[in-house]
């Protein structure tokens, strides 16, 4: 069937926990939300009918974007001086005379309804005299319904200045012609409403609560609701009730997804919208409901082309222009909630009208469709079940779009006699693992039968046991296992060799990836020198023969080279592999992985700002939020805590932590604890620091090397914030402990903290790490060691400078302090003064200096401070006097003072200084 040429060219292109207030109620409640929703709405929507310029204003947008609240929140905002009145047009009253002002023609006398003049002049009066020398304002929803002779009142209202009007109406084309003039002549004021943006919608919902607010909470409720902030609203309360809203030690976030199911208000509001649709296009929703998007062409066979013409100008669809034209919903909730209240039959009937009988071609179907049709099978509870390979294969996309229950669900239907069950039971596994229930994830590889193992292909069973020693490694006893199961699978694979029956290719690949399981456990263990070489080797090799192999090696040679001191090299190679991976044919499930590990060397590096707009580029669609949002926030809130800001670390660290306890990954609540605490303690808050640190010792279970490294690192440095004596004894001990495994990266941050009040041998030390060392903070730290061991205020001061390039704010105070009393030993005097102004500073910028000086700097008072700075720019005794309002001698008396505390001989040394 041909394409309607129109239809394509219509398109441009492609824990303690508290309940919630309530947020959905009386009117109050909804001006309240508008107030908050749109305030740079509400305030030029309050210019324009207060301006004597215009009659009006007109609100536009789509169908439950707010705008009859907006309206009713410009009048409340203005108080009593107006006088208001609010007329609803419906389809009954469009076709009745005077129909939306039938409430008025009942309030005049019987004379003056006899003729349409009449009708006129006694509304006009009616309304000056109710208003009563106020300003009267009209609120016209629906205003493209209105009847001929209401359209005329108003017009005459407004001509005559007794009222303005407040429309609210789709599109101002929709306006009764007249109306529609007055708004292209400018004489009505147009306001058109968009849906919020993220981080409009995170604004609000902060005001709402009153609370910090979760980025799984702001992106989950704004992806819902396609940034709708009525039905944002009214979503925010029905989750409120489900229990689904939680406060978690004062974060706000959320338990599980979101179901848009049962959303009563949402679901009035969706059924209230479709009511007034025909069956067809209700059909349409319905299709795309269940399989979320459809081809024009497959939708234009069985509709026709008119209905999808008529669907997409109102608004419902959006069409893709490119490739095969996919048809979707416009607002996702939508379909959501449409396929909440359709049974199982009515499904079925659907899904055979779009696909027919057949399973639809497997080779043929994105993953988005596959996980749609399974989502729909599904649900159709159809016999037989979805075939294995259709099972499998939205089983891998569900994962992919980071919902393992959906993963698990698919796997069910697989049974051992499938030829897919093996790879389904490591499917399982793995979204075992993405829901941090290693225990499960071993017992589905343990179900696997040896002897179905021994029959499967080089590559599957090396597969498999790599899965099982992930999940091994995180199963608390049973981690030290890893390395016999991986010699025992490779052993396997040689008789599988020797036996013969398999291509030689498949063992290359396979043993390649037992290979990329023995580099994990051993960075897992923090063993980097042991694997150093071996990938070197790796990034020299060939990689077309295995692309991903040569890859993931390479992910683990960034975080080797990084621990071992080569910092520099690590950021290059990562650079390097960023391009590889935007070039290969499917970097989705490798970005993640390349992720992590790029982190790791910008926080260790001091590039805190990278490691910050790396976290914020990960995908944000809620599906990745549920699982994965604490771990954007936790990576964040490190990165400003490791960059000594403190007060911007707090809030996505206890945002972290709130939701880390909720759904645990990978033992990281323990980091998000200690990090937490080591912020709170350079705020100087020595009551929460304490309180999180207690929750740190709680913890139990152990994670990869450099969580377990990061953790104990914020938690004894904030107990150094926090006076504890012993700190530097066990920070002294990680040193010795990483130095002997060459992590000299790690080694190098724990001595620099340990080193406060460091002696001439942790300062040698720290000289002698540095040396293993590359990239700005190892010139801070050697900076540091050859100034506090020569006692060189000029290292010091290189090692401030070389701090301030990396905005370390903290690390710069440190070294500057030491430089003041270096140069003041020294009688360094210009340089004291440097040192002492630039600590002066930094003073306004830090909650707490690192280290104080050891003599107290010579402080002004407010007046010799004011003289100082006049004299320095050349304004003379007299001038000054005569100024301020003293005597010259008592100007000569503070200049005294001043010379004399700053240690200068004229005035033009004082330019500057002050």
């Amino acid at each position: 069937m041909r394409v309607s040429a129109e239809l394509l060219n219509r398109n441009g292109g492609g824990a303690a926990r508290a309940a919630a207030p309530d947020l959905v109620g009386g009117p109050s409640d909804r001006q309240t939300w508008s107030l908050l929703a749109r305030s740079h709405d509400l305030a030029r929507a309050n210019k324009y009918l207060e301006s004597p310029e215009t009659y009006g204003v007109v609100l536009t947008g789509e169908r439950g974007i707010g705008k009859s609240g907006l309206a009713r929140a410009v009048v409340s905002s203005l108080g009593p001086k107006v006088h208001s009145l609010q007329l609803r047009n419906t389809l009954a009253s469009g076709q009745t005379p005077y129909g939306c002002l039938g409430f008025l023609l009942a309030r005049l006398p019987s004379e003056a309804v006899s003729s349409p003049t009449g009708i006129l002049h006694a509304i006009t009066s009616l309304i000056r005299t109710e208003a009563a020398g106020r300003q009267a304002v009209f609120i016209v929803d629906n205003a493209g319904g209105m009847d001929p002779m209401s359209t005329g009142v108003l017009l005459n209202l407004m001509a005559t200045g007794t009222a303005k009007v407040i429309a609210t109406v789709q599109r101002a084309s929709d306006l009764p012609a007249d109306f529609h003039r007055l708004v292209l002549e400018e004489q009505l004021a147009e306001v058109h409403l968009n849906t919020l943006s993220e981080e409009q919608t995170k604004q609000v919902l902060g005001s709402v609560l009153g609370h910090y607010v979760s980025s799984t909470l702001v992106g989950s409720l704004h992806s819902a609701v396609g940034g709708n902030p009525m039905l944002l609203h009214a979503l925010l309360d029905e989750q409120r009730h489900s229990g689904n809203l939680v406060l978690n030690d004062s974060v706000w976030t959320l338990r599980d997804r979101i179901k848009l199911e049962g959303a009563t208000v949402v679901e009035d509001f969706v059924r209230s919208r479709l009511a007034r649709e025909p069956q067809a296009n209700r059909t349409v929703v319905e299709i795309l409901a269940c399989a979320q998007r459809a081809t024009l062409m497959d939708l234009a066979a069985i509709f026709g082309t008119e209905v999808l013409v008529e669907m997409e100008d109102s608004g419902l669809l959006t069409v893709d222009r490119t490739g095969d034209h996919w048809v979707s919903l416009r607002d996702p909730y939508l379909g959501e909630v449409v396929r909440g209240w359709l049974s199982t039959r009515r499904r079925r009937e659907l899904r055979l009208m779009l696909f027919g009988p057949k399973e639809p071609e497997l080779a043929g179907l994105a993953p988005r469709d596959l996980l749609n049709y399974a989502a729909w099978m599904h649900a159709c509870e159809d016999e037989p079940a979805p075939s294995p390979a259709h099972a499998l294969a939205a089983g891998r996309a569900a994962l992919e779009d980071y919902d393992p229950n959906f993963a698990i669900q698919c796997t069910l239907s697989l049974e051992p006699k499938d030829d897919e069950w093996v790879a389904g039971q490591r499917l399982k596994a793995a979204a075992y693992l993405m829901l941090d229930l290693p225990l499960h994830a071993a017992q589905a590889l343990d179900e696997i039968p040896e002897d179905r193992l021994a029959s499967l292909d080089p590559l599957e069973f090396a597969e498999i046991m790599a899965a099982k020693c992930q999940a091994m490694t995180w199963i608390d006893g049973r981690s030290g296992l890893v390395p016999g199961v991986i010699a025992e699978a490779r052993a396997s694979l040689d008789h599988m060799e020797a036996a013969g029956g398999h291509p030689e290719g498949g063992f290359v690949h396979a043993l390649n990836r037992l290979t990329l399981c023995d580099y994990e456990y051993q960075t897992y263990m923090g063993e980097y020198a042991e694997i150093i070489d071996a990938l070197e080797a790796e990034l020299d090799k060939d990689k077309e023969s295995d692309p991903e192999h040569w890859l993931r090696s390479g992910f683990f040679l960034i975080e080797a080279r990084c621990m071992l001191g080569r910092e520099l090299e690590a950021q290059q190679l990562a650079r390097t592999l960023s391009k590889h991976l935007r070039d290969a044919g499917n970097p989705g499930p490798l970005e993640e992985e390349f992720a992590s590990h790029a982190f790791l060397v910008l926080l260790l590096s001091g590039q805190w700002r990278k490691c910050i707009e790396l976290m914020r580029r990960a995908p944000s669609k809620p599906s990745r939020l549920q699982y994965r949002g604490a771990i954007t926030e936790l990576g964040i809130g490190l990165a400003y805590a490791y960059a000594g800001k403190p007060s911007s670390a707090i809030e996505p660290l206890r945002s972290a932590a709130a939701q880390l306890e909720l759904r645990p990954a990978m033992n990281l609540v323990k980091v998000a604890y200690a990090a937490t605490a080591f912020a709170y303690a350079q705020l100087g808050n020595s009551l929460e620091a304490g309180r999180y640190l207690d929750l740190f010792r709680t913890c139990r279970g152990t994670g990869t090397y450099f969580s377990e490294s990061v953790a104990g690192f914020c938690a004894e440095m904030a107990g150094r914030w926090m006076g504890d004596p012993e700190v530097k004894q066990r920070l002294l001990a990680r040193v010795h402990q990483d130095v002997a495994k060459q992590r000299y990266t790690t080694a190098g941050i724990c001595l620099f903290g340990a080193t406060v009040e460091g002696t001439d041998a942790e300062y040698r030390l720290l000289e002698e790490i540095t040396g293993n060392r590359q990239g700005p903070l190892a010139k801070i730290s050697g900076d540091l060691a050859r100034g506090s061991l020569n006692r060189s205020s000029r290292s010091l001061l290189a090692a401030a400078d070389a701090a301030a390039a990396l905005d370390l704010l903290v690390v710069e105070a440190r070294c500057v302090a030491m430089a003041l009393d270096f140069a003041r030993d020294a009688g360094e005097t210009t340089t004291a003064r440097t040192a002492q102004l630039r600590l002066e500073r930094l003073e306004q910028s830090v909650s707490a200096l690192p280290i104080q000086p050891r003599s107290d700097a010579p402080v002004l008072t407010e007046r010799e401070r004011q003289i100082a700075k006049l004299a320095g720019k050349g304004v003379s005794n007299r001038e000054i006097a005569m100024d301020i309002g003293v005597s010259v001698r008592t100007v000569e008396g503070h200049l005294y003072q001043v010379f004399t505390k700053l240690g200068v001989s004229s005035r033009g040394e004082l330019n500057g200084l002050l």
